[in-house]
């Protein structure tokens, strides 16, 4: 019932009366249900513990609040009309059912520039190369030109066991010598490519061409590490084109929340799920007290740390999963500048630098090019890194920020303003960035999880294989709203009074 890949309109047919859903989160998943669920005439009610819609899909403006668990909340103060994406921030071309929601709501995308050779590498060190920003494009095309190299030569060599004729290593050897760049005697020697130490221009302005990088000091530096080789073109979910949403990432949830507003409840935290025999009963509490409400069935889209803290009356099997699921840790800081100097210095527009110290990444926006003014993540980074930076202060995290970005743009000294950071394994009603699995969770508690729990179902981004991503939470609430709507027409089949219209 639930079509794969093509964007499309979702149509599940006939259409029912009298039933009530809960569901729990206005994120991307829970308003996607709830606004399928209303096409086919259910009543639904989402309860949303945040006093805003999105979840985790957040636009951090000026006037942004956000509660870490261990320290007070923040405020952000960015200028009018400046903003960053706290939570995603890109959409693959070939998520198809993200950009089939942004066209039936009416929300316009621009191009999201992911891949920027102009951008840098910066390597702490005590390599040649090390303590130096490095473009990208210089790294790339020497690391191909030397790869190619030493694979010509090897083939020239008959050193590879391939089994090709001699009319096909020649196409090969063809191949290797326009990828990698290299000259008439199958050697690597510096091109255009990558760039220029002095620019060409007109009159006698040939432009000049720099000396490649040696590969010992490309590898003695740390540039072959992870850290800085995941060359984004290379991963699927990564490959141009990408979209951004305009105006910020938060107008796809705001365009749902415009939909589904008489449905939302805001500040309404759950703070018990009870299975009955007849559906569901939910407490939660805002600043009025206590409230129960139930209803025929539920669709939690709570991240899961969030929902083991929650009293429930689960399966083993559910509660398990939920306890064992684990979440990336991971946080971003957006720094606002007087002056956009990666573009007027540096020539970079979008893209992303790569470090092997605690920023791991800094951002640059693939919006509002050309503006006086702009915000650049100054650092999105994960695991220990992500753990370590979480544990400093709103002061000390932009001080890292600061210290360690102008390492690479020494503009940082003049034109800083001001920042505002998220570290979402504290933030309170997410506690992680995304659902991980290794092999084992994957087989073990994933599969518990995708079946409802009596009258309870589970939906979000942590029940796809599209972890991170908005798409598994679209795919998700649609997988669900399917199973849920295929339960109560089986039943009229069933029991024709359940009040059921074509």
């Amino acid at each position: 019932m639930l079509k794969a890949a093509p964007a499309h309109a979702f149509n599940l047919g006939e259409k029912v009366e009298g039933k009530h859903i809960i569901i729990l989160g206005a994120g991307l998943a829970g308003m996607t249900a709830a606004y399928e669920l209303n096409k086919l005439g259910y009543t639904c009610t989402i309860l949303e513990a945040r006093e805003r819609t999105g979840g985790r899909c957040w636009s951090i403006r000026n006037g942004s609040l956000n509660t870490e668990n261990d320290k007070p909340t923040a405020t952000a103060v960015f200028d009018e009309g400046l903003y960053f994406n706290a939570g995603p921030s890109r959409i693959p071309h070939h998520h198809q059912l993200t950009l089939h929601y942004c066209k039936e709501l009416g929300v316009p995308i621009q191009v999201y520039n992911n891949v920027n050779e102009g951008a840098y590498y910066f390597a702490e060190g005590k390599g040649p190369l090390s303590n130096k920003k490095i473009r990208v494009r210089e790294v790339h095309n020497d690391i191909r030109g030397y790869t190619t190299e030493m694979l010509s030569k090897a083939m020239d060599h008959g050193n590879l066991d391939s089994g090709l004729t001699k009319e096909d290593a020649e196409k090969v050897l063809n191949y290797l010598a326009a990828e990698g760049g290299l000259n008439i005697d199958k050697l690597y020697k510096a091109s255009a490519r990558r760039g220029y130490i002095e620019s060409p221009g007109a009159g006698d302005k040939p432009g000049k061409i720099g000396d490649p990088h040696k590969l010992a000091d490309i590898i003695q530096s740390g540039l072959l590490d992870p850290d800085f080789y995941n060359v984004a073109e290379y991963t699927y979910e990564l490959q141009m084109t990408m979209f951004q949403a305009v105006g910020g990432m938060d107008q796809i949830a705001k365009a749902f929340e415009k939909k589904l507003k008489p449905f939302i409840r805001l500040g309404a935290e759950v703070t018990k799920i009870t299975n009955t025999p007849n559906g569901a009963t939910i407490i939660y509490k805002d600043k009025l007290g206590e409230h129960s409400i139930s209803g025929d069935m539920c669709i939690c889209t709570l991240p899961l740390p969030v929902l083991s803290n929650i009293n429930n009356n689960f399966s083993g099997d559910v509660s398990r999963a939920i306890d064992y699921v684990e979440y990336m840790k991971t946080g971003k800081i957006g720094l606002q500048f007087k002056r956009r100097f990666w573009e007027e210095d540096d020539q970079i527009y979008g893209g992303i630098t790569h470090t092997n110290n605690d920023l791991t990444q800094i951002f640059y926006p693939s919006y509002d090019y050309l503006s006086k003014k702009g915000i650049l993540i100054g650092y999105y980074n994960f695991n220990d890194k992500a753990k370590r930076t979480g544990e400093l202060s709103y002061a000390e995290r932009e001080k890292l920020a600061l210290e360690k970005g102008r390492l690479v743009h020494p503009q940082y000294d003049k034109e800083f303003e001001k920042s505002f950071s998220v570290t979402w394994h504290k933030t309170k009603y997410s506690m992680g960035g995304w659902g991980e699995y290794n092999s084992e969770t994957r087989k073990t508690y994933y599969p518990a999880l995708l079946k409802p729990d009596g009258h309870i179902y589970f939906a979000g981004e942590h029940l796809t294989y599209l972890n991170a991503w908005m798409a598994g939470a679209f795919e998700s609430a649609r997988s669900v709203v399917t199973a849920l709507h295929g339960r109560v027409t089986e039943q009229r089949i069933k029991y024709p009074a359940a009040g059921v219209k074509g």
